[in-house]
């Protein structure tokens, strides 16, 4: 950022301070991308806190590098903490409180925008932020990690059946996706035998 933007008295006064001018020039703002900005609304540091994130950013200016975003939404937000995490104790740490109907998408952690339904893609990402899946104790589905209905940890839809074989030979509700993660190809190719006998 040129010194010309910052000590333009019309743009000082239209929005951000001189001293925040020159913290987002450091963070790897432009002159086009601050332009931008204020034509978008953000004229203070404050206004980051309406944004949120760093994947709300880019969507603003899309050609705002990743880093960049980052950098530039951790200093807004204090702390250098990233948006959506609760950093432990200690000079300049915050606490990020999400409201109970917040959700975030389960493959890139974005927070979803406030008219989200379950079953929309994520707008970051593009894959599917909450995905519903079957439980394999209870048979109920839903999204989430966790049935609503039983309490029982999901299992990848991929290794349903074979939960549910678990289940039929007595293994505890909490011991089966720990059981399946922790076996290897050849032992669930076992199992999947088991499955296709019992179907037999």
């Amino acid at each position: 950022m040129t010194d010309h933007l910052c000590d333009d008295d019309h743009t000082h006064d239209a929005g951000f301070s001189l001293l925040e001018q020159r913290i987002l020039a450091a963070k790897g703002v432009s002159d086009v991308q601050l332009a931008a900005l204020m034509a978008a609304g953000v004229s203070s540091k404050a206004d980051f806190a309406t944004i949120g994130d760093a994947a709300t950013l880019r969507q603003l200016l899309p050609d705002l590098a990743g880093d960049f975003a980052d950098d530039v939404m951790a200093w807004a937000l204090g702390g250098g903490a990233t948006p959506g995490t609760a950093p432990g104790p200690g000079p300049g740490g915050t606490v990020v409180i999400e409201s109970a109907d917040t959700v975030n998408c389960v493959h890139c952690g974005t927070r979803q925008p406030k008219d989200y339904a379950t079953g929309d893609l994520c707008p970051a990402c593009g894959k599917q932020a909450e995905p519903i899946l079957a439980c394999y104790w209870c048979g109920a589905s839903g999204p989430g990690a966790f049935c609503r209905q039983c309490g029982a940890k999901f299992v990848p839809t991929a290794e349903l059946d074979l939960a549910i074989l678990l289940k039929r030979e007595g293994l505890p509700k909490e011991q089966i996706p720990a059981r399946l993660a922790a076996m290897d190809d050849a032992e669930k190719d076992v199992l999947w035998g088991r499955v296709r006998k019992s179907r037999a």
